[in-house]
């Protein structure tokens, strides 16, 4: 019982699977719409939804590294998207991945693993935010 117990402050971070792209049809639809927006570290598609809330799908190639790389960035993108939901516009889904620009610095997998430990979080948040908020900007 005690694990179930929700704290009222943190009731609004949280990132159930409603809020998540989950089948590969849901990436394709966001892709396919081809609305994008990139910096020098991320890329990120939108599409409308119709729902009331944000929803997310992480895409990390095997270009960007070994699957211990691949699954802290795709750690680090989904916290950073749970943290400030609140930042990023409602009623869109996103699909997110590393620019190809970002992976060309880092040197490619061998590279990558020290690269990553260096990035911070702090970068990936306000990259995703930023672009979050530029895109359906954009877009009206």
């Amino acid at each position: 019982m005690c694990g179930q117990r929700r704290n009222a402050m943190t009731e609004g971070y949280s990132f159930p699977k409603a809020k998540r792209l989950l089948a590969n049809s849901q990436f394709r639809a966001v892709m396919a719409r081809r609305l994008s927006a990139r910096d020098g570290l991320l890329v990120l598609y939108v599409l409308e939804n119709g729902l009331g809330y944000p929803r997310l799908g992480v895409s990390i190639g095997k270009s960007c590294g070994t699957a211990v790389v691949r699954n802290r960035l795709k750690r680090l993108l989904r916290e950073a998207f749970r943290q400030n939901q609140q930042h990023i516009p409602t009623g869109f889904d996103y699909v997110v991945s590393m620019s190809p620009q970002w992976v060309r610095r880092t040197g490619g997998r061998p590279a990558a693993k020290a690269v990553v430990k260096a990035l911070k979080f702090e970068k990936l948040r306000d990259s995703l935010v930023e672009l979050s908020s530029r895109l359906v900007a954009g877009r009206a």
